[in-house]
């Protein structure tokens, strides 16, 4: 038996024997791989012991990394990216200030001399206006949560120093540097021209995608080499002003009182950033309190969700609100709470929301609502989700769900993603 045979059994014991909270050598790197993160929606545990898993061949694993890592080349040759290059400020002055515009806004007249932009702006729903891809931060912040990312995943599975230097490079960029770094609040988020200077729906720009970035935190923060005690202290406190402008902002009061999609992911975000500052109990809260005022009165007896229905992207839609759902749920099993044993007074649960999408997500029906352009794959992350939670109807549906472009990404990072991104 050669020395790398002997290391590979002896890690394999060592793991069934204290249940996979070992680190283990990274197959391209040095230095030992890093311990069990202590993530807010991945759970930490699970991901190492995934990592023994590659690191002993598992051919299934080894497919999903490659897709990984590819998606990790991709961002090493962009970014880093900053709110203050925008052509313009947002409308209070502050070239630190987040800006993004409403995208289903549209100009009503052409731009002339005497009116600019081309008011009044009126709603097309799901129907996106290009402009709000150009001249703001929104396209910027998007890399920078999916890059942070899937970088900082790369790095934990492969121990490849590049991709954990390029994590840091664009997180201290975005949040950290005092040059180039963002202030911690949305009061400008998704303005309307010559209407809004910033709306209290904008905060979905960051509580649809920004508990990834606290991921990533936790996953730099179990040795990655370049990420500092600075860069986590820093990182910290901007969590934690972020959080206190959610909570006590008008804009954060207003969407947490959102009873669609914006509201589930407001009270994700707040669960996910309290528990990575350490308030566990507003987490906590925060968690139980979605069981009635989020699950019940939102989800229907037979799973559907009226809220979401009503879009002219109903698919998209319901398999959005379920990402926050299902991630919101992962947060609270670190915090004792079980969202997928809820059961509302007409018997509503999440496990009921998934199975409702189960049919036109393995293909066998067809999706029986309004949808601009359905995309089958929108619901693979979510039934994936309700698979792990028990849910037998979506554990027969996985092996019929569509592979979503660039692979199949679960079994290396088990928390819902909208794979069909649109804005709004």
């Amino acid at each position: 038996m050669s020395a790398r045979t002997r290391l590979g059994v002896l890690l394999a014991a060592l793991v069934a024997s204290t249940a996979g909270v070992v680190p283990v050598a990274s197959a391209r790197a040095a230095h030992p791989a890093p311990m069990a993160p202590h993530t807010v929606v991945l759970d930490g545990a699970r991901l190492q012991q995934t990592k023994v898993r590659l690191d002993r061949g598992d051919r299934h694993l080894r497919r999903a990394a490659r897709a990984l890592t590819a998606r990790a080349d991709e961002w090493l040759g962009q970014g880093p990216w900053t709110v203050v290059d925008k052509p313009r400020p947002a409308p209070g002055g502050d070239v630190h200030d987040y800006l993004s515009q409403a995208p289903y806004w549209w100009p009503s007249g052409p731009p002339t001399s005497e009116n600019p932009w081309g008011c009044p702006y009126v709603q097309r729903d799901g129907q996106r206006n290009p402009e709000v891809d150009t001249g703001t931060d929104r396209q910027d912040v998007e890399k920078v949560f999916d890059s942070a990312y899937d970088l900082s995943l790369a790095w934990y599975y492969t121990g490849d120093k590049r991709y954990a230097a390029k994590a840091g490079q664009i997180l201290r960029t975005w949040f950290l540097d005092p040059a180039t770094r963002m202030n911690p609040n949305l009061d400008h988020a998704q303005f309307i021209p010559c209407k809004y200077d910033g709306r209290a729906i904008g905060i979905i720009d960051f509580s649809q995608s920004y508990t990834s970035v606290l991921d990533a935190l936790a996953v730099l923060d179990t040795g990655a080499v370049g990420w500092t005690k600075s860069d986590r202290a820093g990182m910290a406190r901007w969590n934690s002003d972020f959080l206190r402008w959610l909570t006590d902002s008008e804009f954060g009061r207003q969407e947490g009182a959102a009873a669609n999609n914006h509201g589930t992911f407001y009270d994700l975000q707040v669960a996910a950033l309290a528990y990575a500052t350490g308030d566990e109990d507003l987490a906590r809260r925060t968690a139980l309190s979605a069981r009635t005022a989020r699950i019940a009165p939102q989800i229907a007896a037979d799973g559907s969700q009226p809220q979401e229905l009503a879009r002219t992207r109903s698919w998209h839609y319901s398999t959005f609100d379920l990402v926050a759902y299902t991630r919101l749920a992962a947060v609270g099993r670190h915090v004792g709470v079980n969202l997928w044993k809820y059961r509302g007074p007409d018997g509503q649960s999440l496990f009921k929301a998934v199975d409702y999408l189960l049919p036109a997500a393995t293909g066998t029906a067809v999706w029986p609502h309004p949808e601009l352009e359905f995309a089958r794959y929108a619901a693979t992350d979510v039934v994936h989700a309700a698979a792990d939670a028990g849910d037998g109807r979506a554990q027969r549906a996985v092996p019929s769900l569509q592979e979503p472009p660039g692979g199949d990404l679960w079994a290396l990072r088990p928390a819902a993603e909208q794979l069909d991104s649109i804005a709004g």
